[in-house]
């Protein structure tokens, strides 16, 4: 009898020692004793948020944490008291008697593959498998060779400013190649021009100036071009200097040129341009101006973006007229993708323009140009050092649910988080990077994804094939059958397991991939599977959402933001947030205060508003707030009909006045001072009106008739003037005659006139 007692007390004992440990007396302690001994296992550690999850299937148990696993044991717990989860800890499954090799626990793993094509930047290439909230890391070595080829082209303002600069770029090739050595034993050089867009307001299109912009200056200058290939890179030095001797200048008439349109293609176009796999790549931009950037070109009514590929044809730049400038973030991604260096040679005061963008253009430096291009070679040397005196790591295709993490161990014991990289490293160095790669959770996107680790300037990168440990592989057993899900959560009754992988069936999932039933599954935008949408990727911009409804590239944009910021784009139209209206989500709903009237109504009840705005919707209203309306009913119509609000009437009616009336009650104070609409009171106003009219019109009858008499009157008291008039003195001399004589003489002589040969009763006559 006291065996068995013991053998309990024992494993309660055991049982005890996992639960959590704290300040109790002995009442306290007897309980929990007694707990561990009636249900084992029922006390788990309170960080223990496997167990805690309730996880109903075996894919939603690895979602909790790296450290959960889910046993498929079929037997699992049968014949004892205790719950039946089956998530929880590794250890904690196998200590409540779940075999090991039933246990879905899948094991974070990093494999390294020696490429041996790398020689700077090892390892080539790293296989890491991960499940959620998991994390690995591995340690990227970059040394840098010393001596390595180069490959350096020269981009060149041609525009009339720099024409001496071009004319010294004739002896910097040979003192170049010299100076660089001791530094490359392998130097190939390029030379490639450029001016602006050859459209207005960039240029002059006066048909005199056109094909010479120069022709003011009598100067003999090129036409103008976007960017011309002139010299694939080469290591005939002789060759390049008489290109140089050959080149003609340009001109244009706006201040900033087309550089970073140039740059762009002389990046992409690989093959034209000639750049080495196996050499560094330099593009070194001579000017003495700044440049376009993105949207300038729509002064010019080009409004097609850049598509960062490449247009060379017979080495001319074709779209150099039907395309955008490039924006800083795709030249600096296309710079990054093509291993090229950028060194801003400036002249004058704009040095200090490309020198502020920098930070935005990973691995460029800018350097300023003497008088006459005199430091030119000094110049390029000191920035190819430069370059080779930082290392910096860039980490491309980077899913949304992965977050990748770089730390730096410089040569001088410094540890650099984040992207900053070493400075000031000595030629033949060795810098190592710790990377980090965790897999925040598992979301929509494919299981296989990999991630590019590259070193900025160098032509090796480093591959991170990442494999996404998410679901459980559920497979039946040759012994005994595998439980995926838990038969009494209530996940179980929505899913089950078919074949390898457990999920919902094919009528079930794409229901849940609609939006509503008549919809496309995921719109038309997306796969469907296990009952998720996976949205389809385009190179538009970004589709997501629950059903892929919504997008960040088919809505209207407002200052250069997606429906304003205030708002997602959903089916192409923008569905603003609360607070938010109109098309672009542009406006505060605040502003609707401008659109009330006197009598609180909006837009009078003839329209809505729109960004504190009255847009009429009755055909005939007009007025900032729609309050004419000749055709409307009038206002007084209007609150006849909520008078009986004011009345002591039924509960049914005030109900009704709260809903229809509401704005409108405190603003009739009594029904007399309106007209109700009823058939009577319409007849009595048409009488009055009537009656109105008739006196109005005996009134201008009247008074048409006092008016004629006194013109009748008027015309009898003129002729009798007439009468008295022709009984003046015939002795009345006119005093104007009714034809003029005009003199002409340089000297007119006197004229005398004797009035005393006319006699008194004569009249004077004018001559004809």
């Amino acid at each position: 009898m006291w065996i068995p007692l013991l053998a309990v007390l024992t494993a309660g004992l055991v049982s005890l020692q996992k639960c959590p440990r704290g300040p109790a007396g002995p009442l306290l302690g007897v309980a929990r004793l007694v707990a561990a001994v009636v249900v084992p296992g029922l006390c788990q550690r309170p960080d223990n948020r496997c167990a805690l999850s309730n996880a109903g299937t075996c894919t939603s148990c690895l979602a909790v944490g790296p450290e959960c696993g889910w046993c498929t044991q079929e037997d699992f717990m049968i014949g004892t008291k205790e719950l039946k989860a089956r998530c929880d800890t590794v250890v904690h499954l196998i200590n409540r008697g779940c075999r090991g090799d039933f246990i879905e626990s899948p094991k974070v793993s990093v494999m390294v593959s020696r490429n041996e094509a790398n020689i700077q930047v090892t390892p080539g290439e790293v296989s890491i498998q991960l499940r959620p909230g998991s994390e690995a890391s591995f340690m990227l070595k970059v040394r840098p060779l010393e001596k390595y080829p180069v490959d350096l082209y020269y981009l060149v303002d041609v525009s009339a400013s720099m024409h001496k600069n071009i004319e010294k770029l004739n002896s910097v090739g040979y003192d170049l190649s010299q100076k660089m050595k001791n530094i490359s034993l392998d130097l190939h050089l390029g030379f490639g021009s450029y001016v602006d867009k050859t459209v207005s307001p960039y240029i002059s299109i006066h048909p005199g100036r056109i094909h010479n912009q120069c022709s003011d200056y009598d100067l003999d200058c090129m036409p103008p071009h976007g960017y011309i290939h002139v010299l694939s890179l080469t290591d005939k030095i002789a060759e390049f200097r008489s290109v140089i001797n050959k080149q003609k200048i340009s001109g244009n008439i706006d201040t900033p040129e087309g550089g970073f349109d140039a740059m762009l293609q002389a990046a992409v176009c690989q093959s034209h341009i000639g750049w080495r796999k196996e050499a560094k790549r330099l593009l070194l931009m001579m000017t003495d101006q700044t440049s376009h950037l993105a949207l300038d070109s729509k002064l010019a009514g080009i409004v097609i973006p850049n598509d960062g590929n490449c247009h060379l044809k017979d080495n001319v730049y074709v779209k150099a007229t039907s395309m955008e400038h490039p924006s800083l973030g795709q030249l600096s991604e296309k710079l990054i993708d093509n291993n090229i260096n950028v060194i801003f040679a400036v002249q004058g005061s704009q040095f200090h323009w490309y020198k502020d963008l920098l930070p935005l253009l990973p691995g460029t430096v800018a350097r300023q140009i003497e008088s006459q291009a005199a430091n030119l070679g000094d110049l390029v040397v000191d920035a190819y050092k430069k370059l080779l005196s930082e290392v910096k790591i860039q980490v491309d295709n980077i899913d949304k649910d992965i977050n990748v993490k770089v730390t730096a161990l410089c040569p001088d014991g410094s540890r650099k988080t984040g992207l900053e990289g070493c400075k000031d490293v000595k030629s033949t160095a060795e810098i190592l990077f710790n990377i980090s790669i965790t897999l925040k959770e598992c979301g929509t996107g494919d299981r296989r994804t990999y991630v590019m680790v590259k070193p900025l300037g160098f032509n090796e990168s480093t591959r991170v094939n990442i494999n996404k440990r998410c679901a459980c592989q559920c497979e039946e057993g040759i012994k005994s059958k595998r439980i995926c899900v838990n038969e009494m959560s209530q996940d179980a009754q929505m899913s089950n397991c078919k074949g390898s992988v457990c999920g919902s069936s094919d009528e079930v999932s794409s229901e849940q991939c609609k939006m509503q039933k008549d919809h496309l599954i995921c719109n038309g935008q997306g796969d469907c599977v296990a009952g998720k949408c996976i949205c389809h990727k385009t190179k538009l911009g970004i589709i997501y959402g629950k059903y892929c409804e919504k997008d960040d590239f088919s809505c209207p944009h407002y200052l250069g933001n997606l429906c304003a910021g205030n708002g997602e784009c959903e089916a192409g139209k923008c569905k603003c947030f609360a607070g938010w209206e109109g098309d672009r989500c542009q406006c505060s709903s605040s502003l609707q205060k401008h659109c009330i009237n006197g009598n609180g109504q909006i837009c009078s009840g003839r329209g809505t508003c729109l960004c504190g705005r009255c847009r009429c919707t009755e055909p005939s209203s007009l007025g900032r707030l729609c309050e004419f309306c000749p055709n409307c009913r009038t206002a007084c119509s209007d609150k006849w009909n909520c008078a009986p609000c004011h009345s002591n009437s039924s509960q049914m009616t005030l109900d009704q006045c709260k809903s229809s009336c509401a704005y409108r009650v405190h603003y009739v104070e009594q029904t007399s001072e309106c007209i109700s609409d009823d058939p009577s009171h319409f007849r009595i106003f048409s009488i009055i009106f009537i009656v109105t009219f008739l006196i109005g019109l005996l009134i201008v009858l009247i008074i048409r008739q006092i008016i004629l008499q006194w013109n009748n009157n008027k015309i009898k008291s003129s002729a009798d003037y007439r009468i008295s008039a022709k009984k003046k003195d015939n002795t009345f001399l006119p005093t104007v005659c009714t034809k003029t004589v005009t003199y002409r003489r340089d000297k007119p002589e006197d004229i005398n006139i004797n009035t005393s040969k006319f006699q008194g009763n004569e009249t004077f006559r004018c001559n004809s």
